[in-house]
């Protein structure tokens, strides 16, 4: 079982905004769906909230949360109450990966496990409240970058990839 962190971030590391996004760029979007298609994605309640609680088509989704009566309806889609439990659920499908998509609390419980990230950084700075964790970039090597300039240099991105050493 592989796990992968996939997010977007600011100049300052800002990951979001009330739940949301604190932009719109549809390159990014489209290399989320790209990576997570067919896979598992792991994201935290408020995440899921700020979603508009609905899963994300074609994923297995899981939301993690320490409301054990927490409810949530679709297909696809399933309530776990720990890491552990979201571990166990993608071990039994190995032939996919784990995404975990945020926010910053569950990136920060699957920090020590994670083989690869999937960042997207974008140049300019926003507003928001929630950064993305600090990682221990020494303990990965990147394996892949692509810049991609934008008409709005604060829209300006890189892709990159890294692995675990």
């Amino acid at each position: 079982m592989t796990i992968a962190f996939i997010w977007a971030q600011d100049a300052n590391g800002l990951i979001g905004q009330d739940g949301h996004l604190p932009w719109h760029l549809s390159d990014d979007l489209k290399y989320f769906k790209q990576r997570t298609l067919g896979q598992i994605v792991l994201m935290g309640r408020k995440t899921f909230e700020g979603m508009g609680s609905r899963p994300l088509p074609r994923r297995d989704n899981l939301v993690l949360t320490r409301q054990a009566d927490y409810q949530v309806s679709g297909d696809n889609i399933a309530v776990v109450t720990s890491p552990e439990a979201a571990l166990e659920y993608a071990e039994a499908r190995p032939d996919q990966t784990l995404f975990v998509i945020g926010g910053a609390g569950v990136f920060m419980s699957f920090a020590d496990k994670v083989d690869t990230l999937y960042v997207t950084r974008i140049a300019g700075t926003f507003t928001g409240d929630t950064v993305m964790p600090e990682l221990d970039f020494s303990k990965f090597k990147r394996t892949g970058l692509r810049t991609v300039e934008n008409d709005d240099p604060q829209l300006t991105h890189s892709f990159e990839t890294w692995e675990r050493l």
